[in-house]
Formats: structure tokens, C-alpha cells, sequence
């Protein structure tokens, strides 16, 4: 994998970032596989909550006003409707995001393991206890631990605040649903 980035991105080879990624062993770049997707639809939420989900809502409003009547059974259902739309493109993907963050640590703990085993490995193999080859191969193995972490409490943060907004708009949009009748 190493060899394949440093062909297409020549100018990343001298970056911090692929050394890192490089030091932590394969399953760092599971992380950060996981990790980008992650934020990649962390940001087309708050993308869809700032930009988008004001046109749906404005044409539900709109609809809504637009009825006579808002006391029938039919009517009632169709406010229904809008607000199970709404809770639905709300609440899109949301859930995934939440696998993700959680499968960072795990991802982390995994590497941590990987990492230790080909400690214990290189050991064995070459009749060495020397404590400088096991501190730098403890070293390597405990970086994606680190960085399972730190990519879980940004995303668990993130998470939560999508949700919360999420909750506030569906919230505001039944207010404004009930207030027109």
C-alpha cells in the first residue's frame, strides 16, 4: 500500500502524515480508511443541515398552510407524513456514523495487538531481549491505540452534536406544523 501512495503522491512521501501512518502498521490504514468515511458523512450532515434541509422544510410549511382544513383525519395523517420525511432525511446516516466512531478504538486496539505480536515475533525470531527493539516496537504498536482514540472523541463529538441539531430542527419543524393550523 505504501509502495502504491508513494508512486500516484510523490510530494506526500516527504510528509509527516505518511510517516505516521506508515510507523503504525496496516491497520492504521484501515483506521484511516474508516475515519475519512466517517468524516465524509459527518460533513455532508452538516452540509444537508445548513444548506438543504431549509428548502425541504420551507415546502412542507408551505403545504401545510396551503390546506383549508387541518382537523380531518386525512389531514392529520399527511402532517404525519411530513414529519416522518423529516425525521427520516434528518436522521440519514446517522447511524452509520455511529458504527464508525465506534469501530475506531476497536480498530486502534487491533493494531495495538498486530503490533505487539510482530514484536513478540522479531523477538523470538532473532534471540534478542534487547529492551531498545521491544521499547521501539511497543512504540509502533501503540500508535494506532492513539489514534483510534483521538479519531473516536472527535467523531463521538461530532456525532452528538448532529444529533442534537437533528432533534432541534425536527422539533421546530412540528411547532411550526402545529402553530399553522
Amino acid at each position: 500500500m505504501l509502495a502504491w501512495i508513494s508512486t500516484q503522491f510523490p510530494e506526500l512521501m516527504d510528509s509527516h502524515l505518511l510517516e505516521f501512518m506508515a510507523r503504525g502498521g496496516q491497520v492504521l490504514w484501515w483506521l484511516g480508511a474508516v475515519v475519512l468515511l466517517c468524516w465524509v458523512l459527518i460533513i455532508e450532515r452538516i452540509l444537508f443541515l445548513s444548506l438543504s434541509y431549509r428548502h425541504a422544510k420551507a415546502d412542507w410549511v408551505g403545504q401545510w398552510k396551503q390546506r383549508n382544513e387541518h382537523d380531518s383525519w386525512y389531514a392529520l395523517a399527511q402532517k404525519q407524513g411530513m414529519l416522518q420525511q423529516a425525521h427520516v432525511m434528518l436522521t440519514q446516516n446517522l447511524d452509520l456514523i455511529k458504527v464508525l466512531v465506534s469501530l475506531c478504538p476497536m480498530l486502534g486496539l487491533l493494531g495495538t495487538v498486530t503490533g505487539m505480536i510482530t514484536v513478540f515475533d522479531l523477538m523470538s525470531i532473532s534471540g534478542s531481549n534487547d529492551p531498545k527493539l521491544m521499547a521501539s516496537g511497543i512504540s509502533m504498536a501503540t500508535l494506532p491505540t492513539m489514534a483510534g482514540m483521538v479519531a473516536a472523541l472527535a467523531g463521538m463529538f461530532a456525532h452528538s452534536r448532529l444529533v442534537k441539531v437533528a432533534t432541534r430542527k425536527e422539533l421546530h419543524l412540528e411547532q411550526q406544523l402545529r402553530s399553522g393550523e
